[in-house]
């Protein structure tokens, strides 16, 4: 063990300014025998740094290497585990425990005691030992308390240490005056015994030398513990005269302390009385007008709302503990309390007269509103009201139950004061719209029954005599011939010289007027109060995400909706939804109106639903840029459902009319009715939607309605008798394709193309089919003379052929002179002229087609002739300019 201390101390620890004092072999408790060595260590510097390092010998060699190491201060506990059986375990604490298992008990006991000494000597007793046997440490404890603390050599601590340089250097000189002492160690050890018993003399000599001055030292002492004792007696003297002293300095001490506390406790009860006297008082003034302030006047309700924001303060003051507990707190809070409820109640009495007598007075307004189409304005009403918009929150903070009394009584009021304003509004607008007088009608009565409304107007609308719509024309016609057709769709009314088509813009365009104006109207209203409810009952209107109503409620045209609105308002979650609810209640009976009047003007004219579509949609695009999730945005955006169902309802009546189109079995067709319709309204909804926001509902119904056309046109012109297909078919995608040219209706460009191809597919078939075979022994003749030369016959060689030799040939062509030719062409132009009708103007482009193809064939003819029949010399009758002279004075003649 010797051997490992001094290598240990050599490779490791003398590199580090270290010492090595104490040294144990340890392996760890509970695990495989792997040895290793646990040193005490001092550094030779000062400070010194007492360590615990664990040193562990390296797995590739002999040497030794550093693992860890400890500061002594960190360790907090040693426990020996049994401090009188012998036992090789014990634990280190420094942040966690070490369990150790040393390899004798002597080891352990040694390096526990170096542990110790170390501790008293550089720690003073900080670590706590356990389990340890007090005779070891006693025995590790030199004699005298304070040379175990503060004296002794280190040397005491272990028994080697390492020679400093100052003492080799003494050695080195000592060996050199005795040149033996390598050669003869027995006489260089005799030499100094010798030396050693002569320093050992002197020594002795020396203290026998000083015991005289020994002596003399003591007596000194014995004088100065005299004199110690006298000083002693003084002091204590000294101490009974202050204790007196010290009694009374405490007395006043304590009488100090309690005048301080009773300063304190005085100017803190003075601060609580202050707090409570500046925050519980409430002025006199304020308490008068609180009980007897007039709430009529513009100075009393400032009085009165200048008291109860006082109060509130008051009644709201953040009291500190045991506040509550004080009689007078308790007194003047069920005051507050007595004149809050007084107020309250007097406030909700006034309010509610002021609702009431409102009504009166906007009730005796309505005559002179009911003439003209414009509704009451309530701004005198809301601007009075307003007066009291701090004092409704003052109510709604302090007593929200009379708060929702007064919401309640408000829309109670409203709701039927908006109700005769706007059913009466709605009842001028309908008489308008239908042209009839007030007092014709009979509503003196307001308001009256939707079905009393519904019989007037029809019984009104049928005794108008005029036309329902454009609609009308195309219930179930039959087609007759173009003249008949034209007078039936533009006979005159009994109203002056005005056609029937020009009554119909008069009368669009003064429907249109009247519904904007309704819109006009009632959208500035309802904002009006809108705002008003916000500011008065002090609702937060909070901007959010534009609301889409459900696919459920855009099926049934927002019934779902109108019927909630009839009834009890939804609980709220917030005061945003609160103001819908308000609004709701107030103005039950705008969509219900709404959608009344819209039935009237699609009954009407059902052309009349481009107008309302077009409107609609503008003013909910406007109300939903204001506040998407407004009243009036949803509802409105109710009512546009309504319209846009009576729109796709206009265009799928259009559509069935077209299906049921019969046409006549002995008249000519010429243009079908729903296609000059189609025309008539396709000309209306540019004008209507030009620059709306709706175009996309258009373009589809366009859609719908072009395609029924082609589908209809085409069945019309298979049922027909009287006309030819290709006629039917040729004038009418004639008249498409002009109409969509000339309206420019860019979704409809596809369809434009394809009315143009089957207009000229048709013309091309019609030519073919009318011009016939003009020659027509001359055509059999050369179709005989081609199917020769199909079946492999050459071309020359066809002149000897029995049936188609030359003089075959003239005989045929002999049957074909000019006069012939004329006279077939003049009853051709008859037939077609029979066919086509006047309004599209196209006989003389079906002439100039049969022309073409007349001399297209007289051309295939003649090339015929040239190739089969060379030199013959044979040729027609007639030529080309003898044709083109006959078509030219055959069309001047008629």
């Amino acid at each position: 063990m010797t051997a490992i201390k001094h290598a240990l101390q050599r490779d490791i620890f003398t590199p580090n300014d270290e010492r090595l004092l104490s040294i144990v072999n340890v392996c760890k408790a509970g695990k495989k025998k792997k040895n290793c060595f646990l040193c005490a260590t001092v550094t030779t510097e000062r400070p010194v740094q007492v360590k615990v390092v664990k040193v562990k010998k390296s797995d590739k060699g002999d040497f030794y290497k550093r693992q860890i190491a400890w500061a002594l201060r960190d360790l907090a506990v040693v426990d020996a585990k049994d401090a009188i059986k012998e036992n090789p375990e014990f634990d280190l604490h420094f942040e966690k425990i070490y369990k150790w298992v040393a390899s004798s008990t002597a080891e352990k006991n040694a390096f526990i005691s170096c542990i110790w000494k170390l501790n008293q000597r550089y720690l003073r007793k900080k670590i706590d030992f356990v389990n340890v046997s007090s005779q070891l440490l006693e025995e590790s404890v030199p004699s005298g308390e304070n040379q175990s603390v503060t004296g002794g050599d280190e040397e005491a601590v272990d028994e080697y240490q390492e020679l400093n340089a100052r003492e080799e250097q003494d050695i080195e000189i000592m060996m050199e005056g005795c040149e033996y002492a390598i050669s003869n160690a027995e006489a260089f050890a005799e030499r100094l015994s010798r030396e050693l018993q002569v320093l050992d003399g002197a020594n002795i000599q020396s203290i026998m030398a000083s015991e005289k001055q020994v002596n003399i030292l003591m007596n000194l002492l014995d004088e100065a513990l005299k004199e110690v004792d006298q000083i002693e007696l003084k002091l204590s003297s000294y101490e009974e005269m202050l204790q007196s002293v010290k009694e009374q300095m405490d007395q006043i001490s304590e009488s100090n302390h309690l005048i301080h506390l009773s300063n304190t406790n005085n100017v803190k009860l003075l601060s609580e009385i202050e707090f409570l006297v500046n925050h519980m008082d409430l002025a006199k003034g304020h308490i008068k007008a609180l009980q007897e302030g007039d709430l009529a006047s513009s100075r009393g309700i400032e009085a009165c709302t200048n008291a109860a924001d006082a109060l509130l303060q008051c009644m709201n003051v953040a009291l500190r503990p045991g506040h509550d507990m004080l009689l007078a707190v308790k007194q003047q809070q069920q005051r507050f309390s007595d004149l809050r409820e007084h107020f309250a109640r007097r406030l909700a009495s006034h309010l509610n007269n002021v609702f009431v007598q409102q009504g009166h007075d906007q009730s005796s307004t309505l005559a002179q509103h009911s003439v003209e189409l414009t509704l009451p304005n309530h701004h005198p009403f809301h601007r009075d009201l307003l007066r009291y918009a701090k004092l409704m929150e003052w109510l709604k903070s302090t007593d929200y139950g009379k708060y929702e009394g007064l919401t309640k009584n408000y829309m109670d009021y409203l709701s039927r004061l908006y109700e005769r304003e706007i059913k009466d509004f709605f009842e001028v607008a309908k008489i308008k719209m239908t042209g009839t007088t007030k007092e014709s009608k009979k509503f003196a009565t307001l308001p009256r029954k939707e079905s009393a409304v519904k019989q007037e107007t029809e019984s009104l609308h049928g005794s108008s005599g005029k036309l329902t719509g454009s609609t009308s024309s195309l219930n179930k016609l039959s087609v007759q011939s173009s003249g008949n057709r034209r007078s039936q769709s533009s006979s005159l009314l009994d109203m002056g010289n005005m056609s029937a088509s020009d009554l119909d813009v008069a009368d669009r365009t003064k429907f249109d007027k009247i519904f904007e104006q309704v819109l006009s109207e009632l959208e500035p209203l309802c904002l009006a109060e809108q705002d008003f409810i916000s500011k008065f009952f002090k609702l937060q209107q909070h901007q959010s995400m534009p609301g889409t109503m459900t696919e459920a409620e855009e099926l049934d045209g927002g019934t779902s909706s109108r019927q909630h609105n009839a009834g009890t308002p939804l609980p709220v979650s917030s005061e945003k939804d609160m103001i819908r609810q308000m609004m709701i209640k107030i103005f039950r009976c705008i969509e219900p109106e709404l959608n009344n009047l819209i039935a009237l003007g699609d009954k009407i004219d059902s052309f009349n639903s481009l107008y309302m579509l077009v409107k609609m949609s503008h003013h909910v695009w406007t109300a939903q840029n204001v506040d998407p999730a407004s009243f009036l945005s949803t509802t409105l955006g109710n009512v546009l459902v309504t319209v846009k169902r009576n729109f796709d309802k206009c265009i799928s009546n259009q559509i069935r009319q077209m299906e049921e189109v019969k046409i006549s079995k002995k008249s000519k067709v010429g243009i079908l009715p729903f296609v000059a319709e189609f025309e008539e309204f396709a000309g209306l909804a540019e004008s209507i939607f030009k620059n709306a926001e709706r175009r996309g509902d258009l373009d589809k119904a366009y859609s719908k309605l072009i395609r029924g056309v082609f589908v209809n046109v085409e069945k019309v012109a298979n049922e027909s008798q009287k006309t030819p297909r290709d006629v039917v078919m040729m004038e009418n995608f004639h008249h498409i394709f002009a109409t969509l040219s000339r309206l420019k209706i860019s979704c409809l460009e596809a369809e434009k193309k394809e009315a143009k191809q089957k207009y000229t597919d048709h013309l091309q078939s019609y030519v073919i089919y009318s011009l016939g075979q003009p020659l027509e022994k001359l055509n059999h003749f050369f179709e005989g003379v081609e199917a020769r030369v199909a079946q492999g016959i050459r071309e020359e060689e066809v002149s000897y052929q029995l049936a188609f030799n030359k003089q075959e040939l003239r005989k045929v062509i002999k049957e074909y002179p000019g006069k012939e030719v004329k006279k077939g062409l003049d009853n051709l132009y008859k037939k077609v002229d029979k066919h086509l009708c006047e309004e599209e103007n196209l006989l003389q482009v079906v002439w100039h087609s049969m022309q073409d193809e007349f001399i297209r064939q007289y051309k295939h003819f003649e090339g015929l002739i040239a190739r089969c029949y060379p030199g013959s010399g044979v040729t027609m009758e007639f030529t080309i300019q003898d044709i083109l002279d006959y078509c030219s004075s055959i069309a001047q003649s008629h």
